[in-house]
């Protein structure tokens, strides 16, 4: 999908007020959350590039938040072909 922010996704697909917004930068595709209910939260946190999301994901327990689930790297693709966005 893709709205005046960019690119999305829903990384939570029954909570349609959580987006994930992807872009290309360089040679790495990068991640950055919005979230209806806080709105602050797009000011507070940038763009996350995928490198660090791999790091993030070797440190997760099993609890919590899911780097896995919520920074989806073949979705993020598909959205760059479905719009041509090269890769």
């Amino acid at each position: 999908m893709k709205d005046d922010r960019g690119l999305y996704y829903y990384p939570f697909p029954t909570n349609k007020r959580v987006r994930m917004y992807v872009r290309q930068n360089m040679d790495e595709i990068e991640f950055r959350m919005w979230n209806q209910d806080d709105p602050q939260l797009w000011e507070d946190h940038g763009w996350v590039p995928h490198s660090a999301i791999i790091q993030a994901q070797a440190m997760y327990t099993g609890r919590g938040f899911d780097p896995r689930r919520a920074y989806d790297l073949d979705l993020a693709r598909a959205l760059f072909r479905e719009n041509q966005i090269s890769r």
